[in-house]
């Protein structure tokens, strides 16, 4: 698969080194000469050009990635780049990174964004996680299609413990895609089990966020 990360600061490059190691092809775009650190990731293909230009986008093959990530520290570069890809090249996948939560509303569709990315949001997220069990918590969202990465964690009193994934009647719009169970992550099969502890990991629609944490007894 080939990346172009728009954004070669400390972000950037780690996503291109985490990319490369995965056995990615990655294009690193910065109009910075002093972020053009070529020594840092020296398997990177590197473009000093504006992001921002047509004629860079151009240079940097942009019809031929399948993804491309905005991931510079200015949310108006990480725009119009998203919606760039999408409009003028036809990128499958764009993903966006929000520098100020107030921003966040722009990073949809409309601006070509696939995935949007909020540092501060994904942070506060992650304490909740780490200190809740039986509280839904957002994770991520999925701009196109409006859709949310959710998760909870099952109490001891779970009105589901011991229920089978498949007896359950989830409600629509809504996927359980992980178990994740004393270390181990389980893809979820009909027969499998709910248990007291599981940390449950859905892909749901936020129109029926409550109904699902109604039916898991969160808080």
């Amino acid at each position: 698969m080939r990346v172009a990360i728009a954004g070669a600061g400390a972000v950037g490059r780690s996503i291109a080194q985490e990319l490369l190691e995965n056995g990615h092809e990655v294009l690193l775009i910065d109009k910075s000469p002093k972020a053009i650190k070529v020594e840092m990731v020296p398997r990177a293909e590197w473009l000093l050009a504006d992001a921002c230009e047509i004629s860079a986008l151009d240079d940097a093959a942009l019809e031929r990635c399948q993804v491309v990530v905005a991931s510079s520290g200015d949310d108006k570069v990480n725009l119009v780049v998203s919606l760039l890809a999408k409009t003028e090249y036809g990128v499958p996948r764009v993903v966006a990174r929000i520098n100020h939560p107030k921003n966040e509303w722009l990073f949809n569709e409309s601006w070509g964004v696939d995935v949007a990315v909020s540092t501060p949001r994904l942070l506060s997220a992650l304490v909740e996680e780490a200190v809740s069990v039986g509280d839904l918590v957002r994770l991520m969202t999925f701009r196109q299609g409006e859709a949310n990465l959710v998760e909870l964690t099952l109490p001891e009193d779970a009105p589901l413990g011991g229920e089978r994934v498949g007896s359950v009647a989830w409600p629509h719009d809504t996927a359980l895609v992980a178990i994740l169970r004393e270390g181990r992550v389980l893809v979820p099969t009909p027969d499998d089990t709910l248990e007291p502890g599981d940390e449950l990991m859905f892909v749901a629609t936020q129109d029926v966020e409550d109904e699902l944490a109604e039916l898991l007894g969160a808080r």
